[in-house]
């Protein structure tokens, strides 16, 4: 049988998703890229915010119209189905399996009740992943979960509290990727600095990307969700003496105001923010920094939204995400007394992505002239560029480097190259 799939949501959905295609293809399933050539198709749903809801929900009901022509069977899975699984029953009859993340444990189990050839028992694993990121960069999870209970925020309710996998499975799982010619490993999970509290009593992320450093042939370690109150100097001083960790930190603030942060039940507040960011510019002058804000919170006035502005224009940070709150049922932050009106929601959206257009334009200025390391992973259309990635861009998140392609050949594709930045385009940097 052909599979086809569609992975919605996060990228630690997407490291579920390749093991539930590695699962299929282990049991003889050949996986298409569309799904009018499918004779099963699956969608792995996201259900964090409103949106992301809806278009879970809009992708269900695309891929059903598909069961009038080839495909044979729908199936839906992830934290939408965890969350409303009953509810999607009922609305949409013409989905044959809803596998919520909840019942990973038995996803083959479940897979078995539709298809009558498929009674064996078997198991979703890490090291059986379907890469689906290329021949050289992959996602590695280390944890599932998460335990901060952030007032707006519905995961522990889908996932769970915070689960750290073993070290050494970790580092298995990474020495297999390497031996298949992965070169950049992307380490993730819902909050990566609390890595190793629950098994090891102590955070262990310093530990693990010492242990990965140390893989032959690995070339680039990342690692994505730094929670401000976990950064420690240990960790600090780990990315700043390696050679193979990306002087990149992801670390979502969500807000700057000590009355906001409050209120969302954070764990930092606007001092400790200030600091630990001064201190990792200090420590690594080259580092490139990403956050995530949120504007639009329950009781967020002018004044709050006007600090917050105001620190992202001081901090002027390389990468940043602004999303407007939105109500999530069975969370705290519903119940709060004053929400803000949506148009002020989308208005003080669009005044911090604006601010960081102009923040973001005038940090690429300043990489022009200079020379950095590229990997290499496509070509565009007419085939004049090759496109890459530099230490300061994360796949998927990120601007793309284009290098100009004489021989318009695609040869370098899957190296590292060096280039030295000609000019800006937009939120992308162009070179030879």
């Amino acid at each position: 049988m052909k599979i086809g799939y569609i992975s919605l949501g996060c990228s630690k959905n997407l490291v579920d998703t390749e093991m539930m295609i590695g699962l299929f293809e282990k049991h003889g399933f050949e996986t298409v890229n569309h799904p009018s050539r499918a004779d099963m198709i699956l969608i792995n749903t996201c259900g964090f915010i409103e949106s992301a809801k809806e278009e879970a929900i809009n992708t269900i009901l695309e891929m059903c119209e598909y069961k009038k022509k080839k495909c044979q069977y729908v199936i839906a899975t992830g934290c939408l189905v965890k969350r409303y699984k009953e509810e999607l029953k009922k609305a949409i009859p013409e989905v044959d399996l809803w596998i919520g993340c909840s019942d990973y444990e038995n996803f083959w189990k479940e897979v078995s009740t539709i298809l009558p050839n498929e009674k064996q028992e078997d198991y979703l694993d890490y090291e059986e992943r379907r890469i689906t990121t290329g021949d050289k960069t992959a996602y590695l999870k280390i944890g599932e979960g998460c335990s901060n209970h952030c007032t707006y925020c519905a995961i522990p309710n889908i996932r769970g509290p915070f689960i750290s996998r073993k070290q050494e499975e970790i580092i298995q799982e990474a020495k297999k990727l390497v031996s298949k010619g992965i070169e950049e490993l992307i380490v993730i999970a819902q909050d990566t600095t609390k890595y190793g509290i629950d098994l090891y009593g102590e955070p262990r992320l310093a530990s693990l990307l010492k242990e990965l450093e140390k893989i032959p042939k690995l070339k680039w370690i990342r690692f994505l969700y730094s929670y401000p109150e976990t950064i420690t100097d240990e960790l600090i001083q780990t990315v700043k003496n390696s050679s193979k960790i990306c002087h990149y930190f992801d670390i979502p603030i969500q807000h700057i105001a000590n009355s906001v942060l409050k209120r969302m039940n954070r764990h930092s507040d606007g001092a400790s923010i200030r600091k630990v960011i001064g201190k990792i510019r200090k420590e690594i002058p080259d580092v490139i920094l990403r956050s995530t804000v949120m504007v639009g919170f329950p009781g967020e006035t002018n004044e709050d939204f006007e600090e917050l502005y105001d620190f992202i224009k001081e901090v002027k940070f390389d990468k940043l995400g602004a999303f407007a709150y939105s109500k999530e049922e069975g969370t705290p932050a519903v119940k709060l007394k004053e929400h803000i009106h949506p148009q002020t929601k989308k208005k003080r959206y669009n005044q911090i992505m604006a601010l960081q257009q102009e923040i973001s334009k005038a940090n690429l200025q300043g990489k022009i002239g200079n020379t950095y390391q590229v990997l290499i992973e496509n070509v565009s259309f007419d085939g004049k560029y090759y496109i890459g990635r530099t230490y300061m861009d994360v796949l998927d998140c990120d601007g793309v480097v284009f290098i100009e392609n004489k021989t318009k050949k695609r040869d370098k594709i899957g190296t590292f190259v060096d280039c030295r930045i000609a000019y800006v385009k937009e939120y992308d940097l162009v070179g030879e």
